[in-house]
Order: structure tokens, then sequence, then C-alpha cells
């Protein structure tokens, strides 16, 4: 098995060159290492690189690694890239998008029936965009696709699960109310 030092140069030259998230079990198939032994060298790394306050950093959500920049070091990187503002989403897309996130998996009879309103185009902006997809089909009638999150809207909001999500706000509000009852 390789050694930290040699372990640690052949994940982040693995990371580099995808420039993309890597499956966590992938990488450790080709690392020839055990995924739970990836996983502890994974986190000894992200450690190391915190503690040396280096410009790269690991980013995990889900089952995937990713190689980022350091966000403290992002106005830097803005006057070196000039980059061109990134496109947010609309309201509707992100009133989709909390409805999807916590109630997955859901259909888009099951959104507009909270929502009020038709979903199909923030269904179809946000599926573009990578944050959600198809995972399945309702065993019912018309059998309707059931949509649910990506790695890609973990990736988004900085999450490594979907556990990590704060409490809906509803929740917030009925906790609050035992309280004052209690």
């Amino acid at each position: 098995m390789l050694e930290d030092p040699e372990l640690f140069a052949a994940v982040e030259a693995m990371l580099f060159v995808s420039g993309e998230p890597v499956a966590i079990p992938d990488m450790a198939r080709a690392l020839e290492i055990a995924p739970f032994q990836l996983e502890e060298a994974l986190d000894r790394m992200s450690r190391q690189m915190e503690e040396q306050k280096r410009g790269l950093k690991l980013k995990r959500f889900g089952e995937h690694i990713q190689l980022t920049t350091a966000a403290e070091l992002k106005p830097f990187i803005e006057k070196l890239l000039q980059p061109v503002q990134k496109q947010s989403l609309s309201q509707s897309a992100l009133e989709t998008l909390a409805i999807i996130a916590y109630r997955q998996p859901v259909t888009k009879l099951e959104i507009e029936q909270i929502r009020g309103v038709k979903c199909d185009y923030s269904v179809q902006s946000l599926m573009n965009k990578g944050l959600i997809t198809e995972v399945g089909r309702r065993d019912s009638v018309g059998h309707p696709i059931l949509y649910g999150t990506t790695d890609g809207f973990l990736s988004h909001f900085g999450l490594r699960t979907l556990s990590e999500l704060p409490p809906p706000p509803d929740a917030k509000q009925e906790d609050a109310a035992e309280e004052m009852e209690i």
C-alpha cells in the first residue's frame, strides 16, 4: 500500500487531471485500495491541506470528491480571471428545488400541488443545470416521473449529504411553537 505522501500525490494528480468530481469507489479501484482506506486518507489529506493553509481544498459530496480552490482566495482568482457572473436561479426554480430537496422522490403533480402553479419550466431548468434528475417512476396511474437531487446539487450548495440541509421553515416554526407550549 502507498504511504501517505505518495497516496496524497496520486489523489491530487488524479483530481487535478479529471477537473471534475470523481467517484470515491472509482478512485479507490484505480489506486488499488479499499474505499474505506481512501476515505481515511482523504480525511487526513483534507486536514493537512487545512493546516498548511493550501490554496487547494478537497470538496466531498455524496460519493464524490473534487479538488477546488480555497474559498478565501476567491477575490484573487476573480481579479485574475474577471469571470462572467453566474446566472442565479429564479424564485420559482428555487422554490421547486426546495420542494424536491426536502420531499424527494417527488412528482411534478406533487410539486404543483404545493406551489399552486405549474412547474414544467422550473423542473426542466433545474435538470439542465444538473441540480435534479429523474430517479424513477411512481407505481400509480400514468407512472409519473419521480425527481430527486443530484450530487451536482450537493456540490452547488456545499453539502456532503442531504442530511446537512437545514430544517424546512415549517419545521422550525413547529419546533418553536412546541417550545412555547412547554
